[in-house]
């Protein structure tokens, strides 16, 4: 399964990612994205496809 990874460097706090994503694992928080809840991130990558900054990326996990 793999999960949203956030550049804190390249994010800028638009808080796009967040209405993107339909389960609400992410957040804004001290001026950048957070995902919140892990355990409830589909991995659909709406976060990803709609960063204009291209601050998130996903990672692999077993």
């Amino acid at each position: 399964m793999s999960r949203p990874i956030i550049n804190k460097d390249d994010c800028t706090g638009c808080g796009i990612c967040v209405d993107a994503c339909p389960t609400g694992v992410l957040d804004i928080s001290r001026d950048h994205a957070v995902v919140e809840n892990e355990d409830d991130c589909t991995a659909c990558g709406n976060c990803m496809e709609e960063c204009p900054m291209g601050a998130i990326e996903d990672i692999e996990e077993d």
